[in-house]
């Protein structure tokens, strides 16, 4: 106990508490980042591979059927969090709309998946916007 309060009192050790503060919080917002880009690459992959299987099949019934069989065994082995149909369909979207899996890779860094989603929607708008503009 007496050491503690020796080491409260010295002043001499705060430099280093902030050092190793931002240290800290550095490595955090680096695992944050990293942990973002994955989840990112895992969805692109995700609704890439499900696009190719859907589109593969021509039938729309198909798709819709294995949008909820794969959630519903999705969800059973990792969780309802993210495998709804309503997340897969905006993996699938997200493929279909940035097809290139390099840009997608590149911006995994700077953007996160609600800023994709965001993206997209605003393009869609805008898509439709100038669709009603034409007509």
């Amino acid at each position: 106990m007496a050491d503690s309060i020796t080491i409260q009192k010295n002043s001499n050790i705060m430099p280093l508490v902030d050092d190793l503060r931002q240290i800290i919080n550095q490595a955090r917002n680096r695992v944050a980042v990293n942990v973002n880009a994955e989840l990112t690459l895992m969805y692109w992959h995700i609704g890439e591979r499900i696009n190719r299987e859907v589109l593969g099949n021509e039938r729309a019934e198909y798709g819709k059927q294995i949008v909820a069989t794969l959630s519903q065994q999705l969800q059973e082995e990792f969780g309802a969090k993210g495998f709804d149909e309503k997340s897969i369909r905006r993996m699938m979207q997200f493929a279909a709309r940035i097809p290139d899996f390099q840009i997608v890779a590149q911006l995994a860094t700077q953007l996160s998946w609600s800023h994709f989603m965001e993206v997209i929607q605003q393009s869609m708008i805008l898509y439709y916007r100038h669709l009603i503009m034409l007509h």
